[in-house]
Order: structure tokens, then sequence, then C-alpha cells
């Protein structure tokens, strides 16, 4: 059963000072996706964020990295999808996950936000709907509930970066089939792979 999708939001914090911290590891994800689909992202006023339309396979396929900071990411994606219709379930949202491994992603439907401000904030401005799918990239945890605002706000050392592009590149190659043949088989595929 393939899987309707017509909107993948990148989650991360705006600003130069965030680039490449384990927190935009969503927003990576959509940066290298609109690149490979040869698909310009540019700032729109309207959805808080750097919006694209691109051809994803046979599938249109909204682009979006929120502008605003993570903890008022609802604020870019709900305009958007009320504006285009796109129900909540037809969401793809890829954010960083400190309950998985450097390594590994996951996908998923639904859930809670385990704490990710992001992900509260588009569960809240959605009426606490949250049946959309997660790109769950793993960064690890620090070990430490207390150290975990400035783990995530740090750039990871050089292996671990090089563990969550393999994710992404993975990620990406994972697309087409959730597209076309559904969750199950998508993730199947992608729970399987380890850098």
């Amino acid at each position: 059963m393939a899987e309707t999708v017509q909107l993948i939001v990148g989650l991360g914090n705006p600003g130069q000072q965030y680039d490449q911290t384990r927190h935009n590891a969503g927003a990576d994800f959509v940066l290298q996706l609109a690149k490979e689909l040869h698909c310009t992202l540019q700032a729109e006023k309207r959805f808080s964020g750097l919006y694209g339309k691109a051809r994803l396979g046979n599938h249109d396929v909204h682009l979006l990295i929120p502008s605003t900071f993570m903890n008022l990411s609802g604020q870019a994606v709900q305009p958007l999808a009320s504006y285009f219709k796109i129900p909540v379930e037809s969401i793809l949202v890829a954010h960083d996950e400190l309950d998985i491994d450097p390594g590994t992603a996951r996908l998923k439907r639904g859930g809670g936000h385990g704490g990710h401000n992001g992900l509260r904030d588009i569960i809240a401005r959605f009426g606490g709907s949250n049946g959309f799918l997660r790109l769950r990239l793993g960064i690890g945890h620090p070990g430490n509930a207390r150290q975990v605002a400035g783990y995530v706000l740090q750039k990871a050392p050089q292996n671990e970066r090089e563990q969550l592009q393999a994710c992404i590149d993975e990620s990406l190659r994972t697309l087409p089939l959730l597209l076309n043949e559904g969750l199950q088989k998508a993730m199947t595929r992608l729970h399987s792979f380890k850098a």
C-alpha cells in the first residue's frame, strides 16, 4: 500500500550558528533532497520557511524547512498544509532523534513528541493531531537529561557527522520505496541499515 506524502518538512534552527548542529539533521535531509531533485528552496513569508515544490518519481511534493526556531516549527508547517489542503497524514517530518544511535534512522507514523520541541509545536498547531509520518535521524543521547539542550545545539564530531550523512543518503534512497510501496517496505529497508 503506497503512502501519500504531499509535504516533506525538515526541522532545524535558522542562522549560521546552528548550521550542521545535531538539531538540524532534519533540515539537512530536506536540503539534500531538494538538491537531488533540482528544486530551489526560496524564502516564503506566508509559510515562515524555505519552500519549494518538486517531483519525486511520479509524485508532486512540497518541501519546507521552517525558518522559525525549532519550538515554533508548527507556525510554518500548519499554514502551508492549510493553504494546500494537505491532510496531516500526508506530511513527513524529518527530525533529529535522541533515542536512536548515530548511524541509524527510523520511519514511523504517529506517536508523541518525545520531548522534541519541534514535534510538540507541530502537534499543538494541528490541534493535537499527531498522525504524520516521521523520519527519525539518530543523533544519540549525551547520557544526562540536563546536558540535552547543549548537546543538540553542538556540531557532532566528524565520525558522527559521517554516520548521519550515511543515514541521510540511505533515507533518500528509501523515499521512493515509501511513496510507491508503502511504509512497511520502507521501514524494512531503512531499519536494517546501520552506518
